[in-house]
């Protein structure tokens, strides 16, 4: 992406700061979302992509469980609605990304490659980033065999046999979900025993379709146009082996995107932002939606909702206490 681009409203010189009501951050379905609410609530949003234009549902190959799309939609193309819908009102999105954030007075001061606004109210939708393996063939298959959302991707492997990564909670609930469709289930751990609470163990224990490969690790996926084979070694003895898989699910963590706003909001211990019902965080004005603060559900259409509703409560946020008239 060239982050030379000023976005779809015309230039604007860099030592040049923007007033704007609301300034949304990340460009996925919360944030998308957020603006479409904003826009027809005459709030004149503005949207900075960031660096993943559209998030991570933008890498999806489709997206079956999103309501209205009964045939199933690519992810890029659900972005791309996503978009022209909250332009069709008004929202203005430009190409660009937030490097320096200063909360700590009204408006605030929100620093990109190209500009510096100063936003009466902000909505945080910069997501999260799925931990990669960083092994040979993951970047290259991803989208193809390699996953990291089994609610998103476990219907194409009906039948197939499939391998999870991971021994927390979040790698046993996906690999439970998976022999839904899944022919077996392979979890492959790097120790002997399991992170993941006790109820999830025994429920896993008990499924028929799921084993086990205990202290292994993933060093190479292979396949030409999909998922092949798995390339595991042992950690405790070095040696390596070739295990055929159809796909591969990758549940190793999540780590939010809210670097930018340490010792400014507040986060929970793994970094996710903290907020309320109403998607406000701790600071007057400033909201967040979807992944960011979200360490649960990670789903479109939650995140989209959550959008929503930071929208609205923004509006209310800028009657109440700057006067705007929607």
């Amino acid at each position: 992406m060239d982050l030379s681009l000023t976005g779809l409203s015309g230039a604007k010189s860099d030592s040049e700061e923007q007033h704007v009501k609301v300034l949304v951050l990340g460009s996925g379905p919360a944030g998308f979302s957020a603006a479409l609410y904003a826009a027809r609530a005459d709030l004149e949003p503005v949207v900075l992509t960031g660096m993943e234009h559209g998030g991570q549902v933008s890498l999806t190959y489709i997206v079956e469980n999103y309501p209205g799309f009964p045939e199933g939609i690519g992810g890029a193309e659900m972005v791309e609605l996503f978009q022209k819908q909250a332009e069709r009102f008004g929202a203005r999105i430009e190409f660009d990304t937030a490097v320096d954030v200063d909360l700590a007075t009204r408006p605030y001061r929100i620093k990109t490659y190209n500009t510096t606004y100063l936003a009466d109210t902000l909505i945080i939708t910069t997501g999260a980033t799925a931990r990669h393996l960083g092994v040979p063939g993951e970047s290259e298959l991803t989208g193809r065999g390699v996953s990291y959302c089994a609610t998103c991707d476990g219907w194409f492997f009906k039948d197939k046999d499939v391998a999870v990564v991971g021994g927390g909670d979040s790698a046993l609930e996906e690999g439970i979900f998976l022999t839904r469709y899944a022919k077996s289930v392979s979890i492959i751990h790097r120790r002997d025993e399991l992170r993941a609470g006790p109820v999830l163990q025994n429920r896993a224990n008990s499924n028929p379709k799921i084993k086990f490969i205990w202290n292994t690790v993933v060093s190479e996926i292979k396949g030409k146009d999909a998922v092949q084979t798995l390339c595991l070694q042992d950690v405790n003895t070095g040696e390596t082996r070739e295990q055929r898989f159809d796909g591969i699910f990758i549940f190793i963590g999540h780590t939010p995107n809210t670097q930018l706003f340490e010792n400014q909001l507040e986060m929970d211990e793994r970094g996710y932002l903290q907020t309320d019902r109403l998607m406000r965080t701790n600071l007057p004005g400033v909201f967040a939606a979807g992944e960011a603060a979200d360490p649960h559900f990670r789903q479109v259409i939650t995140s989209a909702g959550m959008g929503a509703a930071a929208a609205m409560q923004a509006g209310h946020f800028l009657d109440e206490t700057v006067g705007y008239q929607s």
